[in-house]
């Protein structure tokens, strides 16, 4: 069995051979168990594996990279950490195509706040191994995908967008930008906003759900 890089924990599916695969990335701060809580409501087809960020936070928690506060820079996102993270879910998901019963043409990526930035990140920098992405609550961060999108073929991605109206930790106009970027290079997506904060609404979740059950 091959070693998976990062820490998991599976949800396997009714399928025994082909499954589709979605893969979970949490928040800063949270950990795998925190949308696994989505698993129990999701298609029974769908193998589901949520991951742990590889940077421990204290008292608890990990996080996908650094977020530093200072006074000169403010708020500052450790790009490099972000990258490493970035290629190392795009390993995790060779080995896991690789070690469990799924379809690696038919791979989905699933990100809440820091996990969707890195959803994003992974989909535009490696698109071959992923079909469908549900960005949720975050942002494109240009610094941590490929400096000239338009030589890379996007044709296979589709992307389910959404964020709280009244988000108070990425503020919901970051996240607008991101249908314009997706438009801009032709990628498929759906954006949907929800009267809340930085969190998953339940019609929010129930919307990901049938876009998520329509494309698999």
């Amino acid at each position: 069995m091959a070693d998976l890089s990062l820490f998991h924990i599976t949800r396997p599916s009714t399928l025994k051979e082909n499954a589709p695969l979605l893969i979970m990335c949490h928040g800063y701060g949270s950990d795998e168990n925190d949308l696994f809580s989505f698993a129990s409501e999701l298609p029974e087809e769908l193998f589901i594996i949520s991951v742990r960020a590889p940077y421990p936070l204290e008292p608890y928690g990990n996080a996908w990279y650094a977020i530093n506060f200072d006074a000169e820079q403010g708020k500052w996102s450790d790009d490099e950490q972000a990258k490493t993270s970035r290629d190392a879910i795009a390993t995790f998901i060779e080995e896991a195509c690789n070690v469990y019963p799924v379809n690696k043409n038919n791979v989905s990526l699933l990100g809440f706040s820091q996990g969707t930035i890195l959803s994003y990140a992974v989909a535009l920098t490696y698109p071959e191994k992923i079909k469908n992405i549900v960005a949720l609550s975050g942002y494109i961060n240009p610094n941590i995908i490929p400096d000239n999108p338009q030589d890379y073929d996007y044709s296979q991605l589709n992307f389910y967008c959404s964020h709280g109206s009244v988000d108070q930790v990425i503020p919901v106009d970051w996240a607008r930008k991101a249908p314009k970027f997706l438009d801009a290079l032709s990628i498929k997506h759906t954006y949907s906003e929800f009267p809340v904060g930085h969190g998953v609404a339940p019609q929010n979740f129930y919307e990901l759900k049938d876009w998520l059950v329509s494309k698999i």
